[in-house]
């Protein structure tokens, strides 16, 4: 397993990409000061390594609100389209294994658990789309209902025609243009 952690000169990178995105997109997050957000992130708590992780696979995370009950800041995969670096995954370890072959490299679950991740619900998917168009040439996997799972299914979303869609496939199932968005709570 790599490291969970960033050299100086990452972290100093890192941060100044973060903050760099922040400033550029206030609107995602007009309630929420820098000085926070940094605060928060130097806590030294493996957060930045995560955030390293999806800026590293093309997610281009940045803050799309707070969390009411906890006050924590939220990162997302900003991307304008599904994480370059996170496509042609099936949804879960028991779809890859289900595969008889043509297997993926790996399942958008076990890659998010590796990152330090949560795969976004629909509701968050469909939060983030109010901030702008995201995967209109794309799609994402969401997180599933256990029910739908156990049948063998699995969702994901994206947008087209400037309407946000929720589907259903096989969870084996993987194509080159369907990834995953992270979440990441700071």
């Amino acid at each position: 397993m790599a490291s969970r952690t960033l050299s100086a000169g990452q972290r100093d990178e890192l941060l100044d990409t973060l903050e760099a995105r922040f400033r550029k997109h206030v609107k995602r997050h007009p309630d929420i000061p820098w000085d926070e957000v940094r605060s928060r992130l130097d806590g030294g708590d493996g957060k930045l390594w995560s955030l390293h992780e999806m800026e590293r696979t093309g997610g281009e995370p940045d803050v799309i609100g707070r969390d009411a009950d906890t006050g924590e800041v939220i990162y997302v995969d900003c991307s304008k389209q599904s994480p370059t670096g996170r496509r042609s995954l099936c949804f879960d370890r028991d779809a890859w294994e289900a595969r008889k072959e043509h297997r993926p490299e790996s399942s958008a679950l076990e890659v998010a658990a590796s990152m330090g991740v949560e795969l976004l619900t629909e509701e968050q998917y469909r939060t983030l789309q109010e901030l702008g168009a995201f995967d209109t040439t794309t799609s994402s996997w969401v997180q599933t209902p256990p029910g739908i799972r156990k049948l063998g299914g699995a969702l994901f979303c994206d947008r087209r025609y400037d309407t946000v869609f929720l589907y259903h496939n096989g969870a084996q199932s993987y194509y080159g243009a369907r990834g995953f968005r992270g979440m990441l709570r700071v």
